[in-house]
């Protein structure tokens, strides 16, 4: 794969938490190189505060996020896709749209830190949590040199990173 620029797609169900961080922290990582994206396959409408929060806190870009439904991605005139990856368990037994171009794709479940529940600290480590995990992941797969893997290589390096621990 040799582009400038790779168009990523990352999925969830609600496109509140995981999604939208993967989103936000990829375009900052990628340095140009990735133009990511997040959706969801049944978008709650809003994202989740505690992620808009903790983006700012890492002081990452936060201006005009929102929960988009992933058909928006499956339309004529969206994006060409060079990758789509699932980051919660639920939207990898979902039935996905069929993506134009046949992007690379692989699943790399996070536990959702929407779903945690009681106090505001627990809250907030089960989304520091999440992010960790997704910045590991993702540091991982920006420094993979995409123009020397061939697909079934990249294909394996990116089920490889789905299955890392931080």
């Amino acid at each position: 794969m040799n582009r400038s620029a790779f168009n990523v797609l990352f999925l969830c169900t609600g496109n509140t938490a995981r999604s939208i961080m993967a989103e936000v922290m990829l375009n900052a990582m990628g340095q140009g190189r990735f133009k990511a994206y997040s959706a969801g396959s049944h978008p709650k409408g809003v994202v989740n505060p505690y992620t808009i929060d903790l983006l700012q806190k890492n002081r990452l870009a936060t201006e005009g996020l929102r929960s988009k439904d992933w058909e928006e991605f499956a339309r004529p005139g969206s994006p060409p896709l060079d990758f789509v990856f699932t980051v919660c368990d639920d939207a990898a037994g979902e039935v996905c749209p069929v993506w134009p171009g046949q992007p690379m794709t692989a699943h790399w479940g996070i536990p959702d830190p929407a779903a945690a529940e009681g106090s505001d600290e627990y809250k907030r480590k089960a989304f520091f949590k999440a992010y960790n995990q997704l910045q590991h992941r993702l540091s991982i797969f920006v420094s993979l040199p995409m123009d020397k893997l061939d697909r079934l290589t990249l294909q394996r390096r990116l089920d490889e990173i789905g299955h890392s621990k931080e």
